[in-house]
This record gives C-alpha cells, structure tokens and sequence, in this order.
C-alpha cells in the first residue's frame, strides 16, 4: 500500500473534502484527488461517495479511516522525536473528562501539565456523555464507571463513594420518614435511599425539593440546608471534618470508580505518557482524601 496515498487519503477524510483538505495544507486538489483515486484503484473499494456538493466515507473508507489515521499521526510523532533527538511531549493533547472531575480538579491538573510541559497544546473538554474518542479526535478520556468496551484500555486512577449529608439544622427523620432531598438530575417519582451506619442500616424516603443539574450546586444548596443529599465523600469530607455538615450514613454499594482510558490499538504517543505520569503524581492511591486534598 502507497503511504503517501493513504496519508493523502487520511487528510481528505479529516478535513471533509478535497477542496478543503487542499486549502487548510496549500496542497494541490488535483494531486489530492489522483492520489484517493489511486488508493481506491489499489483496494479496489470506492474509499468516498462523491455528492455533488458534499464528499462522505464509505463504510469501508471509515474503516480504514479509523484504523490508520492515528497510526500515521504516531509515525509523524516518532519522526519528529528521532530528528530533535528525543522524546519530548509536543503538540495538542485533546482530554474529555466528566463534570465534577473538571469543576474541582481538572483546571489545577491542566495547569501543572501546561507548565511542565509547554510544547504541548492541552484542550479538555468537559461532558458526562459517551465520547466516540476515534470519531471525535480525542486522545485520553476520564470516565466513572465506564461499561465495557473491547475498543479502550484503562485503569482506575481514582475511587470515591456517595454519602448522605445534611446540615446541622436539619434534623434526621426516622426510618421511612420523608426526607427533604437536594437531587441531580431531573426529579422523578418518590425513592428511597437505603443508608449504612455504624448501627446498621437505614431507609429514607426522598421527597425530591430542588433539583439542580451538578452535584457542586447539589453541594452548595444542602449547605444551605434546602435539604440532604447524596454526594460524594471527597466533595463534602471538607464541610463534614468543619461541621458545616453532618453524616448520615453511607450510601449501599456506591462506589465510584474513574477510569482513563484511550485507544487499544494506538501506541502512546510522549504526550499522553506525559499525562498518565502526571495523573499518577497527582493522585498515587488513588483515594477519596486525596481528591479532596487536591482541590483545597
């Protein structure tokens, strides 16, 4: 197979389009074209289906598309090392991490990264929803409790766990008792939040008074005493170790693991190595104390 066709390939797909691909490089149209045309005579596939005013992959050009674009971003890289005699992190590193990961942690995170490593262009985006990484050109993601995927390897770099917290003025009901509740999210049908404390186990029924849409805002109104809430321990453990809380009991099987994951076929490039490292200074156990020290 013709390398410099398939990276020809490679730059069309990327940029939408052949007249695109030729005036974001200064790159030919024409050579652009030939050189697809080429590739797809020697696969014998038809790699676009070419609109009359739109270019898009087949199932068969995004196959090949996802399979080698990072391939060849990873030969450029290592070339690029070789010739400036080492392997020094550069370049732009794209992150998708969750929200409260990003509101309390990330933007210290990315700013010790940037200052150690300044040749290299950081971008974190910020979404609690499934990220295509291959399809959407990220490099790493941050994900809690992520299901399976064949396609990603990870490791668990931090663990954390959900409590049930109030203020002090708000007295705590007894058993099957409605408890005024501070939810994420949009407010459903009454629940039950089933508790662990030191005397056993505990059954209070949520009735749903404010619902916000992060758990730092959920933080902030229980503060306020609007109601309990269910939170994790490294975002209360400061307002609980103070008094500005109180602990009501652990929630049953709620541990929260996140995990960062990245590409299984894909060979870690410096700056993602540079990332990892850094991950692993900030947050070595890994702990709920921990995230809570680091964002104080």
């Amino acid at each position: 197979m013709d390398l410099l066709a398939l990276a020809d390939f490679n730059l069309v797909a990327r940029h939408g389009g052949f007249g695109r691909a030729a005036r974001a490089t200064g790159r030919p149209k024409a050579t652009l074209s030939r050189r697809v045309a080429e590739l797809e005579s020697s696969l014998d596939l038809r790699l676009f289906e070419r609109g009359a005013r739109a270019l898009k992959l087949t199932q068969e050009g995004r196959a090949l598309y996802e399979r080698t674009g990072m391939l060849l971003t990873e030969i450029d890289e290592t070339a690029a090392a070789i010739a400036s005699g080492g392997e020094k992190p550069r370049g732009r590193l794209r992150i998708s991490a969750p929200l409260l990961f990003s509101q309390t942690a990330m933007g210290k995170l990315a700013a010790t990264f940037a200052l150690k490593y300044p040749e290299v262009r950081l971008e974190v985006t910020t979404e609690d929803r499934i990220v295509d990484m291959v399809e959407e050109g990220y490099d790493l993601v941050i994900r809690v409790n992520p299901d399976p995927d064949e396609s990603l390897i990870g490791r668990i770099f931090l663990r954390d766990r959900l409590v049930v917290v109030a203020s002090p003025g708000l007295v705590r009901p007894a058993d099957d008792t409605d408890v005024p509740a501070v939810v994420r999210g949009a407010v459903g049908p009454i629940s039950t939040w089933e508790v662990v404390t030191p005397t056993g186990k505990s059954d209070f029924v949520v009735d749903p008074v404010l619902s916000l849409s992060s758990l730092v805002m959920v933080r902030d109104a229980v503060l306020a005493g609007v109601g309990a809430g269910r939170l994790p321990v490294s975002l209360v453990s400061q307002d609980l170790a103070a008094g500005r809380l109180i602990h009501w009991g652990d929630v049953e099987a709620s541990e929260i693991a996140l995990w960062i994951l990245y590409p299984s076929r894909r060979l870690l490039s410096a700056r993602v190595s540079a990332f990892l490292d850094c991950l692993n200074k900030a947050f070595p156990k890994g702990t709920p104390d921990e995230l809570a020290a680091y964002t104080r």
